[in-house]
C-alpha cells in the first residue's frame, strides 16, 4: 500500500512534512508501521501550489529514500498546500507516469489503495474517461481513471459528489468483472484553494488517515501515518468520510459510492 502526506496553512519547507520528522513520509517509504507493504521503493512524487494557480510537480521512480535531488529539493521550497506520496504499485509498472501525485490544471489528486481485479477490466475504465480528458491520461493506473473520471463528473463544482460518482462506477465494474475487495482508498485533493481527503472501502479495511492542526507552524497536516510516533493528538479520520479542511477545521461527511454504485446496478 502507498504512503502519503498532504498540508495545508501558512508556508512551510516541504522537509517538515516530507523528511525531517522521525515518521516522516520518508521514513514511512522503508519502515511503514500501518500497512502491509514492507517498502515503497516504486517511486514518489510531490505537487505544490506557489505563485501560480497550477501545482508544480515532480515524480520519479527512484525509492524516496535514495534521491538527494528529493532531499535538497524539500529542504528549498516552501509552499502552503502540498501532496506528497510514496508509492507501492499494486500490478502497473514502475514509470514516472504511474506516479503520485496527478494533475490537471488547477487539480492535484493521489491515491492509496486498489480497485479490485482492475486488470480484467482496464478497458472498460478506460472507456469512461471522456475525449476531452483522454488526453491527459499518461499512466496505467487504476488512480489515474479515477481522478480523470472524477473531473469529468464535475470535481470543479462539487468535489465530494464527483469523487462518489466516480469511485461508483469503478465499484460497479469491479463487482462485474473484478474482484474483491471492489475499492479500498485514501485519497487527498486540492484545487490549490482547499484541501480535501477521503477514507473509505468496500469491506472494513479502507487504509488508515489522519489528520493534525499544528498551531506552530499554523497548518494542517493529513497523512496516512502519524508523523511522529509521541504525538498523541492525531484524529483518526472514520471510514466512510469526505473530509474538507479549512484553517484549523474539518467538515466531515458522508461518502458512499458503494450506494450509488448498487442502485446503478
Amino acid at each position: 500500500m502507498c504512503r502519503w502526506a498532504a498540508y495545508a496553512g501558512a508556508p512551510i519547507f516541504l522537509e517538515e512534512i516530507v523528511s525531517r520528522p522521525g515518521h516522516s513520509l520518508i521514513h514511512q517509504s522503508h519502515c511503514a508501521t500501518q500497512c502491509h507493504t514492507a517498502i515503497n521503493a516504486d517511486g514518489f512524487g510531490l505537487a505544490w501550489y506557489g505563485d501560480r494557480p497550477e501545482p508544480g510537480l515532480y515524480r520519479d521512480v527512484m525509492p524516496a529514500w535514495s534521491d538527494p535531488n528529493l532531499k535538497s529539493l524539500v529542504a528549498q521550497v516552501k509552499s502552503g498546500m502540498f501532496l506528497a506520496h510514496v508509492r507501492a504499485s499494486t500490478g502497473t509498472a514502475t514509470s514516472r507516469n504511474n506516479c503520485h501525485p496527478f494533475t490537471h490544471g488547477r487539480w492535484s489528486f493521489m491515491h492509496n489503495g486498489q480497485v479490485g481485479g482492475y486488470d480484467a477490466f482496464r478497458r472498460s475504465a478506460e472507456m469512461m474517461i471522456p475525449d476531452d480528458l483522454y488526453p491527459a491520461r499518461r499512466g496505467a493506473t487504476d488512480s489515474e481513471a479515477i481522478f480523470l473520471v472524477a473531473l469529468a463528473e464535475g470535481l470543479e463544482a462539487d468535489p465530494r459528489g464527483a469523487l462518489e460518482r466516480a469511485a461508483a462506477r469503478f465499484i460497479a465494474l469491479a463487482r462485474e468483472k473484478g474482484a474483491a475487495p471492489h475499492l479500498r482508498m485514501t485519497a487527498a485533493l486540492s484545487d490549490g484553494r482547499r484541501l480535501y481527503a477521503v477514507r473509505y472501502a468496500t469491506d472494513d479495511k479502507a487504509p488508515t488517515l489522519y489528520h493534525r492542526w499544528s498551531e506552530t507552524r499554523q497548518g494542517m497536516a493529513v497523512v496516512s501515518e502519524p508523523l511522529e510516533t509521541d504525538e498523541g493528538d492525531w484524529s483518526e479520520v472514520p471510514a466512510g468520510s469526505f473530509c474538507t479542511f479549512a484553517g484549523d477545521t474539518v467538515l466531515i461527511e458522508e461518502f458512499r459510492p458503494g450506494h450509488l454504485s448498487a442502485v446503478a446496478a
